[in-house]
């Protein structure tokens, strides 16, 4: 049985490619256009990975994070962030490393730069998840 991954990004092109890509691959993609649906998706698909955008309208994929990692149902979901901030501004700006340490929030398992390549976001897919 595929496993389901669930892609949350506000842009529909990258929904679309992303979900295509996993499909094509093996894997079960299920799409939410924003941090409130992606929650919706997270409680009722219960999925293998949440392939998230950090920056969305009406609720940031940071907070989206923040509620998977501190709900104890869904706290051992991992989930590969896609985002256009660089790596490197995302996980050591101060703000963000603020939100994880108040929350006691993990960093995620996985983090690529968009736009992501192909092979690099199944390569990630499947170290996170198999």
């Amino acid at each position: 049985m595929a496993k389901r991954v669930l892609v949350v990004d506000d842009e529909l092109d990258m929904r679309t490619f992303i979900a295509t890509l996993l499909d094509s691959n093996d894997y079960k993609a299920v799409v939410a256009e924003n941090g409130v649906q992606g929650m919706e998706q997270v409680r009722h698909k219960k999925p293998a990975l949440v392939v998230l955008d950090v920056m969305m309208p009406q609720e940031s994929g940071i907070k989206m994070y923040r509620d998977i990692k501190t709900d104890v149902e869904f706290s051992a979901v991992p989930v590969l962030v896609v985002s256009g901030l660089a790596k490197k501004t995302f996980l050591h700006s101060q703000k963000v490393i603020d939100k994880f340490k108040r929350q006691s929030v993990p960093e995620p398992e996985g983090y690529i730069e968009k736009p992501p390549e192909p092979e690099e976001l199944l390569s990630e897919v499947k170290r996170i998840i198999g």
